[in-house]
């Protein structure tokens, strides 16, 4: 019997067709997103759902997805889906993350001519008679400068644009090395100093813990006056009522925003301001990048239905059927190993060196490799997957290298990563057990022996009488049970480590009580993706 596809959300007419070419039986009915109650309905029926933005797939349609196997967005951003509960049900989640690159920096920089030249407010007036020449003195783009909050693929091509304008380009990216930015042709800084010195700021970023208001209040502040802010990429990068602020006292020139906190925008404080551009996310709205992203969303369901190839999975390994029952728990391990590291790492990554000891090093290495590079860039770029995630590597500079070695030791087998920065290599080891459950047993070159917990904290600190019971009695005093404590110290009165695996997030209180006692080198709430 052939696999059955639902279409929920406009798609064009040559993706539904591709379906139909390959032997799927397709229903093409975009109503559907919108109508939640029906999806959950009728659901069931599905081997494959094809979405864009407007359908949300929660936990209560998955429920009712008895058939279902797949689940893929014609897009990027997959906010729009449950992936745990994906996840859980057994529901491969696909994206396509390169499809509408070029038409959203094409966006951002209309948005900066748009800005610059306060295009919407002069074709208002003059569609209106008014022929108010000297009321809309603008600036050039020319010799100006720019500074991109996230060097990407998407912040790559903007940067490449405003180079041809003849813009100053300066770029802040944690994960851009060096070199990556010699290439591109521009000029790595930090925050601080990008904030001082650009004419225009523009964002490209996903929305994480990390970037969510990286534009607050108090960086807005520091801008250069005079500055215009373009926002493209994700609403909740900007502090909005502040940047309102701004605008009225003069502070800043202009803004531009396809995004905004809460969508639909129905309400916000930009809106009305003079001299601020809105456009209703519009970043992947051309005829290009829709055809784009539709086609190769038909082209990868298609490929897995019908032969079980896996491509930009965001939550399942790109291996075959047979590979997957040995290499399952490796591939866990691996990213676990590299979220730890990820976690861990808040300077630019110039290098990951990842060594295969024992059985381990005779399995499926790119796959393995690639679940490691994935956990590392997930922590700033929850959107990278095992597939793009050695692509976005190597555009950010990073320099992958593997090793293999017949079995050296206790285990049958271990995975090592070393992550290397201008300041420090930091290195974590792992195995899998016979229980088939992944465990960290070295880091920083001390043997331990952990479980892997959803909720984890992690600590460093000279080996001194009172730590253990520091730990232990401030998690008690904030209500954190801890499910496991292992410790391990590089010799007597040197270094220690703790890592707590505990049943709920650590709160900032008891972290904060944890710096007051002064007895901790440093402090670290790590959180894994443990089914």
């Amino acid at each position: 019997m052939a696999p059955k596809v639902l279409v929920s959300d406009k798609l064009s007419e040559t993706a539904v067709q591709i379906f139909r070419d390959r032997g799927i039986e397709v229903d093409f009915r975009p109503e559907l997103g919108k109508d939640k109650e029906k999806l959950a309905e009728v659901i069931g029926d599905y081997d494959g759902l094809a979405i864009r933005s407007a359908t949300k797939v929660t936990e209560k349609i998955l429920a009712n997805a008895h058939k279902l196997k797949v689940i893929a967005r014609a897009g990027i951003g997959t906010d729009n889906i449950d992936k745990e509960a994906a996840s859980k049900k057994g529901v491969i989640v696909m994206n396509t993350p390169f499809g509408n690159m070029i038409t959203t920096a094409e966006h951002a920089i209309a948005m900066m001519f748009a800005v610059a030249r306060q295009l919407p407010e002069a074709s208002a007036s003059t569609h209106a008679g008014k022929w108010e020449k000297n009321a809309f003195m603008g600036v050039e783009l020319f010799n100006k400068t720019l500074g991109v909050i996230g060097a990407g693929n998407i912040g790559g091509i903007v940067c490449d644009r405003a180079r041809g304008l003849k813009m100053k380009v300066i770029a802040y990216d944690p994960f851009l090395g060096q070199e990556k930015a010699d290439k591109m042709g521009v000029e790595k800084v930090e925050l601080e100093e990008l904030l001082k010195r650009s004419d225009f700021i523009t964002l490209h970023v996903p929305l994480t813990d990390q970037t969510r208001n990286i534009l607050s209040r108090e960086n807005l502040e520091k801008t250069k006056k005079g500055v215009r802010i373009i926002n493209c990429a994700r609403g909740g990068l900007v502090d909005e009522q502040a940047l309102a602020d701004l605008l009225k006292s003069g502070h800043v020139a202009g803004a531009g925003f396809d995004v905004f906190t809460e969508e639909p925008a129905v309400e916000n404080p930009l809106f009305g301001l003079p001299n601020v551009v809105c456009t209703p996310h519009l970043g992947a709205a051309t005829t290009e990048a829709q055809e784009n992203v539709a086609l190769q969303v038909a082209e990868q369901m298609s490929d897995y239905l019908l032969t079980g190839a896996v491509t930009n999975a965001l939550n399942m390994p790109s291996v075959t059927a047979e590979e997957a029952k040995v290499m399952g728990p490796w591939i866990k391990l691996a990213d676990h190993l590299g979220n730890f590291i990820g976690q861990m790492t808040d300077e630019p990554i110039k290098a990951i060196n990842i060594l295969y000891d024992g059985v381990v090093s005779e399995m499926n290495l790119g796959a393995l490799t690639s679940a490691a590079v994935a956990g590392i860039m997930k922590s700033v770029n929850p959107e990278v997957n095992m597939v793009s995630a050695p692509v976005v590597a190597k555009e950010r500079g990073v320099k992958i290298s593997t090793t293999k070695q017949d079995k050296s030791g206790a285990f049958e087998g271990y995975i090592k990563i070393t992550v290397v920065t201008d300041k420090r290599e930091r290195s974590i080891g792992g195995t899998v057990f016979s229980d088939g459950k992944p465990r960290f047993i070295q880091i920083k070159g001390i043997n331990i022996d952990a479980e892997i917990g959803r909720h984890m904290l992690y600590t460093t600190n000279e080996d001194v009488p009172g730590i253990i019971g520091t730990l232990g009695q401030t998690m008690g005093d904030h209500g954190v049970n801890i499910a496991n404590f292992t410790l391990g110290r590089a010799d007597a009165g040197g270094e220690a480590i703790a890592l707590l695996y505990v049943d709920a997030p650590v709160p900032s209180e008891a972290i904060k009580a944890l710096h007051d006692t002064g007895k901790f080198q440093q402090i670290r709430e790590l959180k894994f993706d443990v089914s």
